[in-house]
């Protein structure tokens, strides 16, 4: 029936599983555009190079027009300078004019001839660098002709030195520098060009230009400069007529202007850089040139034009310049295009690295979404299939054991009742290891929670070792619990889980352990972290220290006398601890407590010791995984499964705490940890000592002891124990010290310690000498008065029944308190060798347990409803046997139909899963009947059956089921249950959980 209503649940887990699987997973931008990131990087790196190429021809753009002006500068520059000494050149001509002027037309007679013009020009030729010579010719119309040639001795020729033919009038050189000879008598106007550039000088009254030609001697391109000689001044306004009959010569001078430019080229820096051409542009079509040569090699791409004003305004010049050599390669435009676009290519390449990173992470992350929905379906499988098979193996165990309880509660034999034992234990061994298994999947799903609840934290310690009591008698090996008056008697937290933890640790002791003690110590962490030395090192590697370990007689100064792992854990140390603290009663730890008043928490150290087989040093490292053991013969010859210190170390880290061991190999181990608790409130110290009364018994305040015993760590355990009864204590290391402080006690007035009871360790009273040791000399009467004795008694870890004789006959009590010792172990024994007053006295606040727990059921109405007829039955055989009334149902539906209003039940077990309805349905239509029951009865003012108004109906309900993993306790108050019972449960846990609602009442002749 449980398994199909798994499968129903496990449908719908994964009917959710597939839906989470199926739903749309939203994609980010660049992952939703995933297929266009190679063509972004191509259309990047396109985008890279188009701007690589702009920021190139824009950096070589800026090298084209910063060359460009350069160059326009220095041809402007030297265009200035060439127009400057022309000009300069033409005004000393012109001087020269004004000259000639004066001098030979003004003066009568004339006061210049050609000596007298040729040393003057020759004087002043530095004046005109420019002109390689000048000369005067004289205006002379064709009537003067012949009186002009005898005149001056000469004949008018051609520039072929021929005698010019008969025209209007000539213009021979009449007067010349000494370089211009050979221009003597040469008539000026016999070249068509050369007689348009007369004309026009001496129309315009300005120097002009020819055109360019090549000079006689030099062969250098050059031009004539003639300017017009005036007989009469002219007014400032003249007109053409008045300049042409005013007009007496000509003076004219030849410029070598290849010679000007090289010279004007050689006297500026970088001449070399550009090369400079002259151009006559009279005529645009056929421009003439005057200075370069056009087809000398170049960089012809960039030209550069400035204009040249030689005062001509017929003929028009201009220079052009260009550079020598081509522009060089734009390196630095190149390389920051180069780099800038592999910059680019970097940044897309990083862009596109990291969108495909980008890309690649948004899927891992979709897989791992994918992947934790599957883990997490996993969990779920895992963590149903768990419960499923706990709760169909707890189901089966609940009967089981619930039967054996049962049946061992009839009449057997002592053969049957050890088989019905014997099963009893193996059943209860399965159930541990199932609750495991069951630990460890739940702290691996992280749903073990630790409960927040006031314990006796000594209480629990005691229990945990008469667990262990047995087999550590078997093997004769001492197991012993210490814990400090500091640490709070009561604490807040987990008494189940730190039940467990100490368990676990106790139980590998015990397991491991052949020979020697298993000893468990609780302090206040703070104390433990006492001052390490060097001997402390030395053992905690591994060494030995034998001053600092050893007592006189060469045994370890330990619980057993055997050397122990943790050299810490000396005598040295926790006898420093035992002064610091000294022993005090639990008043003085309940005032203690109550000083503290606050709600802090409070860190304890928990420290288990053994002297077992120890850990070997290359198993170490995995002691705290999960099914790992020291070797695989271990699970063979010791049993377990290695699962108990994986969650333990789970547990104390829930806690809050860290654990720790140090272990040698044929030495032992030591385990250590922390665990954080709550500390009580002030308002519940009352609480406390009512519930301690109830644990302890009071009876034994004030009596005194002596416990002999010659190893002082045991001896302080013995003393603790008594301690926690009330009892005053003295220890001795021999029976002899023992008997002269209770002879002292006896005789003198200033000690007044008289023991009530002697307490001999077994080792003692067997060794040396103190074995032959009588009590009766204890018998004596000083002053004439018999005192009582105190009463002897031995302690033991096991003892033969020789033994026992032999120690009645010495004088001890027939009660031996038998190792580990319990306080409550200890108040019975003390209840057997004392008086009978003392007993009465210290059994007065010991409940019957079976008279109490049918007190508190007797005459209760219970209904189980269980859909399982053996739990039915284990449920109520258990509770009929604390005398409940057991009525049960089948399912849900019976028990809805049995607790309609109005019903006579006082409480009901609840079984979760049931067929057609589970008990959480259940018990909220439960609620809801007695929701409306309480409206009516409020509103009616009687009860549903008419009676008188009584209390608010609630009937307390109480789950029970065999699934620890899904049907928490939460889960169970979200639907209105009050509490919870585990399956298998045991009659201990249905009356605890029953305690909770009623009240204990007295039986008759109980």
């Amino acid at each position: 029936m449980g398994l199909k209503m798994r499968k129903n649940h496990c449908h719908s887990v994964a009917l959710k599983v597939n839906e989470q699987m199926g739903t749309k997973i939203g994609y980010t931008f660049i992952q939703s555009n995933r297929a266009w990131l190679p063509k972004a990087l191509v259309l990047w790196i396109m985008g890279m190079a188009f701007i690589s190429m702009s920021i190139y021809r824009g950096m070589d753009e800026e090298n084209k027009i910063r060359r460009k002006e350069v160059l326009g500068s220095m041809c402007d520059q030297r265009a200035r300078m060439l127009q400057d000494q022309f000009n300069v050149t033409v005004n000393h001509v012109h001087a020269l004019t004004i000259l000639v002027s004066t001098f030979h037309y003004f003066k009568n007679p004339s006061a210049l001839d050609q000596d007298t013009f040729a040393e003057y020009t020759t004087r002043t030729a530095f004046e005109r660098p420019l002109l390689s010579g000048v000369a005067y010719a004289p205006r002379v119309v064709d009537a003067q002709r012949e009186q002009f040639e005898r005149q001056h001795g000469m004949t008018i020729t051609t520039m072929k030195s021929e005698p010019s033919p008969i025209r209007d009038e000539y213009a021979p050189v009449m007067f010349y520098q000494e370089p211009m000879s050979h221009v003597k008598s040469l008539d000026m106007m016999s070249g068509e060009e050369d007689r348009e550039n007369i004309l026009r000088a001496r129309a315009t009254g300005k120097a002009v230009l020819t055109r360019p030609f090549r000079l006689l001697g030099s062969h250098h391109l050059g031009v004539v400069l003639t300017f017009p000689v005036y007989k009469s001044k002219l007014p400032p306004r003249s007109t053409v007529e008045e300049r042409i009959k005013a007009t007496a010569g000509y003076i004219g001078g030849p410029f070598d202007v290849e010679s000007l430019v090289e010279n004007l080229l050689g006297q500026l820096a970088g001449n070399q850089a550009i090369l400079v051409n002259v151009y006559d542009i009279t005529n645009a079509s056929d421009p003439l040139i005057m200075y370069g040569d056009q087809n000398q090699d170049g960089d012809m791409s960039l030209l550069h034009e400035s204009e040249l004003d030689f005062g001509d305004s017929f003929r028009k010049h201009k220079m052009i310049c260009r550079y020598h050599q081509k522009a060089s390669t734009p390196w630095t435009a190149l390389t920051t295009a180069f780099f800038l676009f592999v910059i680019g290519l970097l940044v897309g390449y990083i862009l596109y690295g990291a969108a495909i990173h980008i890309v690649k992470v948004e899927d891992d992350f979709h897989k791992m979404q994918e992947l934790k929905v599957r883990a997490e379906a996993a969990d779920v499988a895992k963590s149903q299939f768990l419960a499923t098979v706990s709760h169909e193996i707890r189901t089966p165990m609940n009967g089981i054991l619930g039967m054996l309880a049962l049946l061992l509660d009839t009449d057997l034999s002592s053969t049957q009742r050890d088989y019905a034992q014997t099963a009893q234990i193996c059943g209860k061994a399965l159930i541990a290891l199932i609750n495991e298994v069951l630990d460890r999947a739940k702290i691996e799903a992280r749903k073990l929670e630790l409960e927040a609840v006031l314990f006796n934290l000594r209480a629990i310690l005691d229990d945990v070792l008469s667990l262990f009591s047995e087999k550590s008698r078997n093997k004769g090996i001492e197991l012993a619990v210490f814990v400090s008056d500091k640490v709070p008697e009561f604490v807040i937290g987990d008494p189940g889980r730190f039940r467990q933890i100490i368990t676990n640790l106790v139980g590998n002791s015990v397991k491991f352990t052949e020979r020697g003690h298993i000893f468990v110590k609780v302090h206040l962490a703070e104390r433990t972290m006492v001052k390490t030395d060097a001997k402390d090192e030395t053992l905690l590697n591994g060494g030995t220290e034998e001053g600092a370990c050893r007592s006189g007689t060469g045994q370890f100064n330990t619980l057993s006398g055997l050397e122990a792992a943790d050299g810490r854990n000396s005598w040295d140390k926790f006898k420093h601890l035992i002064d610091a603290e000294g022993f005090q009663s639990n008043a003085s730890i309940i005032n203690m407590m109550a000083s503290n008043g606050g709600s802090e928490d409070v860190t304890l150290m928990v420290c288990v010791e053994d002297t077992g087989i120890g850990i070997p040093l290359s198993a170490q490292e995995r002691v705290f995984m999960p099914f790992m053991q020291a070797d695989s013969s271990t699970s063979r010859h010791y049993g377990g499964t290695g699962i108990g210190l994986s969650i333990s170390k789970c547990l104390v880290e829930l806690m809050r705490g860290q654990i720790s061991f140090v272990s040698r190999p044929q030495v032992g181990s030591t385990f250590s940890f922390t665990a954080v608790f709550g500390k009580c409130k002030e308002y519940v110290f009352e609480d406390i000592k009512q519930s301690k009364s109830e644990d302890l018994p009071p009876g034994f305040k004030g009596l005194k002891a002596v416990v002999v015993d010659e190893k002082p760590v045991r001896a302080a355990v013995t003393q603790y124990h008594l301690n926690r009864l009330g009892i005053m204590v003295k220890m001795s290391s021999s029976i002899k010290d023992a008997s002269s402080t209770a002879k002292n006690g006896l005789t003198s007035s200033e000690d007044k310690f008289q023991p009530d009871i002697i307490l001999v360790e077994k080792d003692c009273w067997i060794s040396g000498e103190d074995s032959g040791f009588n009590a009766q000399l204890l018998d004596w009467k000083p002053n004439g008065h018999v005192f009582k004795l105190p009463k002897l008694i031995l302690l033991a870890t096991n003892i033969s029944k020789d033994e026992c004789d032999k120690a009645k006959a010495g004088g001890f009590a027939d009660t031996v308190i038998m190792k580990p010792l319990r306080a409550s172990m200890i108040a019975a024994c003390l209840q057997q060798v004392l008086s009978t007053e003392n007993k009465r006295q210290a059994g007065r606040g010991v409940p019957n347990g079976s008279s109490f727990h049918q007190g508190l059921l007797c005459g209760k109405k219970i209904l189980v409803v269980d859909d399982n007829g053996v739990n039915r039955m284990v449920a109520a055989g258990a509770l009929k046997k604390f005398g409940a009334t057991v009525e049960c149902a089948a399912s849900a539906k019976a028990a809805l139909d049995k607790l309609q209003s109005p019903h006579c039940f006082d409480a009901c077990f609840m079984d979760i899963q049931m067929p057609e309805m589970d008990g959480f349905e259940a018990t909220r239509r439960i609620r809801q009947m007695e929701s409306k029951a309480n409206e009516q009865m409020m509103n009616g003012g009687s009860s549903v059956d008419g009676t008188a108004k009584r209390d608010e109906l609630h009937l307390p309900i109480l789950a029970m089921t065999a699934d620890v993993i899904h049907a928490t306790f939460d889960e169970c108050l979200k639907c209105g249950m009050d509490g919870y019972v585990s399956k298998p449960f045991e009659e201990e846990n249905l009356y605890q959980e029953l305690a909770k609602f009623f009240k204990s009442k007295p039986l008759s002749g109980a």
